[in-house]
């Protein structure tokens, strides 16, 4: 629906569920997608497998997005290997990493939190800008739990994703000008490995029966939309966080 030929993508955390649908719906449409992984490099080797058989061109190159220079390296990778130009720029890379009260919230928790969910956003976007061009987009990812303030015991998460929302919107005024879109995502609850390490079942089943569509989202719903909103299509969307998640929340 939406060609992507002749443009290039990265994809930080590209290599399982939601960056692995963002990433193969990029391709698919005719994207030449870097995908970073962090630590699971099986994981990222399916996803390329995955992109090949859907007719996608892909490479993968392994970097905490938290490290500045791992952020450079996989910048590097992606000018190498197709070009000068980035195009597209999905921050996927994040995640939850544990469930902690206010009492037991440790700085370096709290620290490991913020680093992994915004300062990786900051840093990915701080060196891919350089290559972008008018037209560029940026999409990065927020959550429910920015405008909710999360399940209990996730307040560092919530934290983190409310800083991915000003940051966008903060982006999205200096980058606009310049031809760059910023926007981002912000999903419910979805069927991931993130919700099977961290929530527990029966709270995944009251939320879903909770949900006026009665279910959980799926990876492939959150990459349709990261490809809308990478795409020409939604060229004059900027500076918006996009909720989806079935009607449990309206921002």
């Amino acid at each position: 629906m939406y060609s992507m030929k002749g443009k290039v993508a990265i994809v930080t955390g590209g290599s399982r569920d939601i960056g692995r649908e963002a990433s193969i719906k990029l391709a698919a449409a005719g994207a030449r997608v870097c995908v970073n992984y962090n630590s699971n490099k099986d994981a990222a080797d399916e996803t390329l497998q995955l992109i090949k058989k859907a007719g996608g061109e892909a490479i993968a190159v392994q970097g905490d997005m938290t490290k500045a220079a791992d952020v450079t390296k996989l910048v590097d990778a992606c000018v190498e290997a197709y070009g000068k130009s980035i195009h597209i720029l999905v921050n996927v890379a994040g995640g939850l990493m544990g469930r902690k009260v206010l009492a037991d919230l440790e700085e370096e928790f709290w620290d490991a939190v913020i680093n992994v969910n915004l300062k990786s956003a900051y840093l990915a976007v701080r060196a891919v800008v350089p290559h972008m061009t008018e037209g560029g987009a940026i999409v990065n990812f927020s959550s429910q739990a920015a405008r909710d303030g999360g399940g209990f015991g996730g307040v560092a998460y919530a934290a983190s994703k409310g800083g991915v929302l000003s940051l966008t919107r903060g982006l999205a005024k200096e980058l606009g000008p310049k031809g760059i879109r910023v926007n981002c995502v912000s999903p419910g609850m979805i069927n991931t490995t993130f919700h099977n390490t961290f929530t527990k079942p029966e709270v995944r089943t009251n939320v879903a029966n909770a949900t006026p569509l009665r279910r959980e989202g799926e990876a492939r719903e959150i990459g349709d939309l990261v490809l809308y909103l990478a795409s020409d299509a939604s060229s004059f969307i900027n500076g918006e966080s996009v909720e989806i998640n079935g009607g449990t929340y309206f921002a």
